[in-house]
């Protein structure tokens, strides 16, 4: 394989990562959405969609698998395809957490809400953000942006530690909320995890561009 060739396949695998983050994130925000009004048809469509990020997670990997029999690979271009490994893992896992909000929209169908839902949407938002922005660090090869963005991990903990407190007391109330509000704490607790799934996308920047494996520092409030 001659050099431009493998420039130009490293550049498509790269361009494929951001197309599953893209439909990751897209997987993010529509479940969420489906949550909060109650739209079981786009709820439904994302539990559909999670095997197409799937297999888009398999075809990177094939292709990197692939790569990896060329001979002109550099250290460069080997970190790369280790972090690439990493990376679309974590993406695909996010998918499923995505994926499980969906399937407990579509749970909870057209129950009325216990209340009104703004910290949930925060987290998503802020997840989403922080998932967008640790991709665009991978592209750029932005280091300090890969070290800053875990560092927002707090604010989506402290929005799940507050949802979980507000659904504790209701649940204490009412006994009959019981099963929504565990319903809506699971929720929460898939949106921390994509957040923290974030940081391990973070740290492999941080490893292919510098070499060096890192665990990135996220300060607790």
């Amino acid at each position: 394989m001659d050099e431009k060739t493998l420039r130009k396949r490293l550049k498509e695998i790269q361009d494929n990562v951001v197309v599953l983050a893209d439909m990751v994130n897209v997987a993010i925000r529509c479940s969420v959405e489906a949550l909060k009004n109650r739209d079981l048809t786009l709820a439904q469509q994302i539990v559909a969609d999670d095997l197409k990020i799937n297999h888009k997670r398999f075809e990177i990997e094939e292709e990197c698998i692939l790569l990896l029999q060329a001979e002109r690979l550099t250290e460069s271009d080997l970190r790369f395809v280790v972090a690439v490994f990493n990376i679309i893992v974590d993406l695909e896992r996010i998918g499923d957490h995505a994926e499980g909000i969906a399937k407990i929209a579509v749970m909870l169908g057209d129950k009325p809400p216990l209340k009104p839902l703004i910290d949930i949407p925060r987290m998503a938002e802020k997840a989403s953000d922080m998932l967008q922005r640790s991709i665009q660090a991978f592209v750029s090869r932005n280091v300090e942006a890969a070290r800053r963005i875990p560092c927002e991990d707090d604010e989506v903990d402290a929005l799940y530690d507050q949802v979980y407190r507000e659904l504790l007391i209701i649940m204490l109330g009412r006994a009959t909320a019981i099963s929504q509000a565990t319903y809506l704490i699971w929720v929460a607790h898939n949106l921390e995890r994509i957040a923290d799934r974030v940081t391990n996308i973070c740290e492999r920047v941080v490893f292919m561009v510098t070499g060096r494996m890192e665990t990135v520092e996220v300060s607790k409030y």
